[in-house]
């Protein structure tokens, strides 16, 4: 029950890894408030987490918008009173270099890859210092340290949100708010699963392809981040965690 009584805000939790963060805070006590565009998902996680004897709720909204993201920490001021974790788990991946990208998906990829991050922790810092602190947990990624081919806006946000979580966390530091980052590899998600069928591969050939011998699973993944922002990574500001099964990038 690490996270008994605490309020922990989820983004992209509609599904994939953001419901299993969700979960998992569930399950150590937090109330969780489960965000995403999709409102029937984020109902769906919230209820899912409230089945099982846990406390969430959810709040649909549109992150790719600065108001959207504005929207959020203000209800849950205004609802929950406080906000001890932030997690920006939301992403969207657009597939091809850069003659093949469209203008359209590279300006999308930037605002909820990215820009999000940048009015969620405006928004919700203030009250953390106010409180003596806070942890906020980023979703990067292996290919924003190792950027793979073919995946140019993926592979440049996520390398932003890397720097974005390094130089979070050392400007705010002082205030006791904890900004680390999770890098996941291949982790299996229905994101993963759309692009294993693009390809023309099965989930068994890209499990061949990690030396642990199969791809991540999303609850491994919110393990880490729980870790993260528990007391115990105390200590840990501004770090990246890859989380790969030692799988180099493809």
């Amino acid at each position: 029950m690490r996270f008994k009584n605490k309020i922990v805000v989820v983004t992209g939790g509609a599904g994939g890894i953001g419901t299993a963060i969700g979960k998992r805070f569930a399950s150590e006590g937090a109330h969780v408030i489960i965000t995403d565009v999709n409102a029937e998902g984020a109902e769906a996680s919230a209820a899912a987490i409230c089945a099982e004897g846990g406390k969430a709720r959810a709040f649909a909204s549109n992150i790719a918008t600065a108001d959207g993201c504005k929207a959020i920490i203000t209800d849950v001021m205004a609802k929950e009173g406080r906000i001890d974790v932030l997690c920006n788990n939301a992403g969207l991946m657009r597939r091809g270099n850069i003659m093949a990208i469209s203008e359209e998906d590279w300006r999308l990829s930037f605002a909820v890859n990215i820009e999000a991050m940048f009015y969620l922790c405006r928004a919700a810092i203030p009250h953390m210092i106010t409180q003596g602190g806070g942890a906020i947990v980023n979703t990067a990624s292996q290919w924003g340290l190792h950027p793979a081919p073919g995946h140019i806006a993926y592979n440049v946000t996520k390398a932003a949100v890397a720097s974005f979580t390094q130089n979070l966390g050392r400007d705010y530091a002082p205030h006791k708010i904890r900004v680390n980052a999770v890098c996941p590899g291949e982790i299996h998600t229905p994101m993963l699963e759309s692009g294993v069928k693009r390809s023309g591969r099965t989930m068994a050939d890209l499990d061949k392809l990690v030396p642990f011998g199969r791809v991540g699973k999303p609850e491994e993944v919110a393990a880490l981040v729980a870790f993260l922002a528990s007391d115990e990574a105390a200590y840990m500001c501004g770090s990246l965690i890859e989380i790969t099964g030692a799988q180099a990038v493809a």
